[in-house]
C-alpha cells in the first residue's frame, strides 16, 4: 500500500484551502478505531472530511459521508463537543517539510483560532492531537506515556510539541544543477538510495514519479548515468519542486499505486477522489484477506470437531445397532433355558425363524434365565442409548451440511475487486456471530446489511434470460423469499452445498433446454463440485422450497424437482475468458 508523502499532502491541502476554507463543522463522528470524519459546510458545498491514523493509509481527504451507525468512540464524542460549531479558517504544515498539518478553527472566519487540530502521517507513528489556543493538549487519538516516549509524550494537559525536527539538507528550487549533482553522485549507489542519501523530505513514491519522467530506473546506479540522463533527472526535479511552490498537480492511478506529479494511466477528478478511491480499495482489500482467512480457519476448526464428533455418534449408534440381536438370544434362553446345565459358557441354539444356529455366550455363574434377564437389559440400555443418539447425531449432521454451505460460499469469492466482494463475506462473518459459531466483541451490524437489498451475481442464458446467484446464505434465503416470483425456476445442486440460482422468466415465458442446461452449469460451477465434470442439479417452482421452522440460513427442502447434470467446466472456460458475472445490487 502506498503511503501518503509530502507531496501527495501538499496536493491535499491545497485543494482543501481552495475549495472548502473557510467551512463550518457540523458533525464529528469516527467511523473505527483509525478513522474520523468531520462534516464541514461552505456557503456553496457540504463534505466529510476523513483523518485516519492508520498504520499503513495515514491521510487526509474529502470523502463519502460515513455510515451511520453508532459512534461510541470517546476520542470522537470530543472533538464533537469542542469543534461542532467552530469553522475552519486555515490549513498549514507545522513546520517545512513535515509531514504535519495544523487544522486552525476559529469561532468564525477572522477571529482568532480557538483550536488547533493536528494531523501527524507519520505511518505507524500517525496521531491526531486536538490542543487549545495555549497549545495545550486536550485529547489525542494516541496517549503517548512518558515511559513510551521521553522525547515526545503526548498527554492531555500536556503542551503540545511539534515532531523532531527533520534534519537538511532540502531540495531547494534554486539549486544550481551542478550542486544538486554533485550530491546525488557523491557516494556511488542506486539512484533511489542516492537521492535519500542527499536530501530529506523525499518518499519512494515521489523518487519512482521522478525517475519515470526522466526515463530512468530508480535501481539504476548513480555510476551509469550520462550527463543527458542527469540533465532528465534534474528537469523533472525542478519541475517537482515548480509543482509544490504553484499548487499545480496532476493526480493519475498508476500501476502499483497513484501519482499527483506526473500523467500516465487513469486520470482522477482531482486529489481527494484519487486518494479516496485509492484507499477505500487497498484497506477494502485487506480487511477483505483478513476476514476471509480468519472465517476459513474457523470453519475448518468447527468442521474437523464436528466431524469427529459424528465418526463418535456414529460408532455408538452401529453398537447401538446390536440391541435387536440381544433381545433375540434372551429370547432364545427363555425358550431353552431347560436346556442349561451349570457352569455353561456358551449355548448354541436354533434360530426361531430360520432354525440356523447361534452361539450365546454365557455368564457361567448365572443360570439361563439370569443370563437372559442380563441380555434384556442390555437391550433397553441400548434402545434408550439410539434413541438418544439419533436426533444428536442428526443435530451435527444438520451443523455439518450448513457449515459445509458456508464454506461453499466463501471459497467462491475468490478475491477482492469491488466492495460487494467484501460486504459478501462480511455478511458471512456477522451470519456466524449471530449463530454463535464465532465470538467477536468489536462486532457491530454493518449498514448495508440491510434485509432489503442484496448484491447478486447476474448471468444471461443464451435464450437472453437472466439468472440470479446468492453469493452467502443471507442472499440465497432473499432470493427465495423475497426475489423470487410465481414464474421463476429454483436451481441447486442436488445434496451438494452450493448457491441459490434463480432463472428469472416473465408470465407465460417458457426457457429453451439451452436456458435450463446453462443455469444448470452456473449452479453446478457455484458449488462444492465446481472441480467435477458432470453435477446433478434439482430444479423447481419457488413456490416447492420451503424453509421449515428453525432451520440454519440457507437451508431449505423442496418437492416437485427435476433432476438435471450440470457441466461446471463450461463456465470455467467462459471465465478463462475473463467474462466474468455483473454484480447488481437488487432492492426490494
Amino acid at each position: 500500500m502506498q503511503p501518503v508523502d509530502f507531496t501527495t499532502l501538499m496536493a491535499v491541502c491545497a485543494e482543501l484551502r481552495s475549495g472548502w476554507l473557510p467551512a463550518r463543522c457540523e458533525q464529528v463522528v469516527q467511523r473505527d478505531r483509525t478513522t474520523l470524519c468531520i462534516a464541514l459546510r461552505t456557503l456553496n458545498q457540504r463534505g466529510w472530511l476523513t483523518i485516519s491514523w492508520h498504520p499503513q493509509a495515514a491521510r487526509l481527504h474529502m470523502d463519502a459521508p460515513p455510515p451511520k451507525v453508532p459512534d461510541t468512540f470517546t476520542f470522537s464524542q470530543q472533538l464533537k463537543h469542542q469543534l461542532n460549531g467552530y469553522a475552519l479558517v486555515s490549513i498549514a504544515p507545522v513546520a517545512a517539510w513535515e509531514r504535519a498539518f495544523d487544522l486552525g478553527f476559529a469561532q468564525r472566519p477572522g477571529e482568532p483560532i480557538q483550536w488547533h487540530l493536528y494531523v501527524e502521517v507519520m505511518g505507524k507513528y500517525s496521531n491526531v492531537i486536538l490542543a487549545n489556543a495555549r497549545g495545550q493538549i486536550v485529547t489525542a487519538a494516541h496517549q503517548v506515556s512518558e515511559k513510551q516516549s521521553s522525547v515526545r509524550p503526548i498527554l492531555t494537559g500536556a503542551p503540545y510539541t511539534p515532531p523532531p525536527a527533520i534534519t537538511g539538507p532540502f531540495p531547494a528550487i534554486d539549486e544550481p544543477q551542478a550542486r544538486w549533482q554533485e550530491r546525488v553522485a557523491l557516494v556511488p549507489a542506486s539512484l533511489k538510495k542516492a537521492l535519500f542519501a542527499a536530501y530529506s523530505g523525499l518518499s519512494s513514491s515521489l523518487i519512482r514519479d521522478l525517475a519515470a519522467q526522466a526515463n530512468l530506473s530508480p535501481g539504476q546506479s548513480t555510476t551509469d548515468l550520462s550527463p543527458t540522463d542527469s540533465c532528465r533527472l534534474f528537469d523533472a526535479w525542478q519541475a517537482w519542486l515548480r509543482c509544490l511552490q504553484t499548487e499545480t498537480f496532476q493526480a493519475h492511478f498508476i500501476d502499483g499505486g497513484y501519482s499527483v506529479l506526473r500523467a500516465g494511466g487513469t486520470a482522477a477528478t482531482d486529489v481527494q477522489s484519487l486518494l479516496c478511491e485509492y484507499y477505500t480499495d487497498a484497506l477494502n482489500h485487506q480487511v477483505f484477506e483478513q476476514l476471509k482467512n480468519r472465517l476459513i480457519q474457523r470453519l475448518k476448526t468447527l468442521l474437523n470437531k464436528l466431524k469427529q464428533k459424528e465418526a463418535i455418534f456414529l460408532r455408538r449408534l452401529q453398537k447401538a445397532a446390536s440391541a435387536d440381536d440381544c433381545k433375540q438370544q434372551a429370547d432364545l434362553l427363555m425358550a431353552y433355558s431347560y436346556q442349561w446345565q451349570p457352569g455353561m459358557r456358551q449355548m448354541p441354539l436354533a434360530d426361531f425363524e430360520t432354525g440356523e444356529t447361534i452361539n450365546i455366550s454365557l455368564e457361567p455363574e448365572k443360570n439361563a434365565i439370569q443370563n437372559a434377564q442380563a441380555l434384556y437389559k442390555r437391550h433397553q440400555k441400548l434402545q434408550r442409548s439410539r434413541h438418544a443418539i439419533a436426533p444428536l447425531l442428526n443435530e451435527v449432521q444438520a451443523q455439518i451440511a450448513y457449515l459445509e454451505q458456508v464454506e461453499a460460499a466463501l471459497r467462491q469469492i475468490e478475491r477482492y475487486e469491488t466492495s460487494a466482494d467484501l460486504s459478501a463475506i462480511q455478511e458471512i462473518h456477522a451470519e456466524l456471530i449471530q449463530e454463535s459459531y464465532l465470538e467477536d466483541p468489536t462486532y457491530r451490524p454493518h449498514p448495508n446489511h440491510s434485509h432489503a437489498t442484496l448484491n447478486v451475481r447476474k448471468f444471461q442464458t443464451p435464450g437472453g434470460i437472466e439468472v440470479w446467484v446468492g453469493r452467502n446464505n443471507r442472499q440465497n434465503d432473499l432470493l427465495i423469499s423475497k426475489a423470487a416470483t410465481d414464474y421463476d425456476l429454483w436451481f441447486h445442486t442436488q445434496e451438494i452445498p452450493g448457491s441459490h440460482v434463480l432463472l428469472r422468466l416473465d408470465a407465460g415465458q417458457q426457457p429453451s433446454d439451452a436456458d435450463l442446461h446453462f443455469t444448470a452449469d452456473v449452479a453446478a460451477y457455484f458449488s462444492r463440485a465446481q472441480q467435477a465434470d458432470q453435477v446433478p442439479v434439482v430444479f423447481t417452482q419457488p413456490r416447492h422450497v420451503f424453509k421449515p421452522k428453525g432451520a440454519l440460513p440457507g437451508m431449505v427442502t423442496y418437492t416437485h424437482e427435476t433432476v438435471i447434470w450440470g457441466q461446471p467446466a463450461k463456465l470455467r472456460d467462459r471465465f478463462e475468458q475473463n467474462q466474468t458475472p455483473a454484480l447488481t445490487l437488487v432492492s426490494f
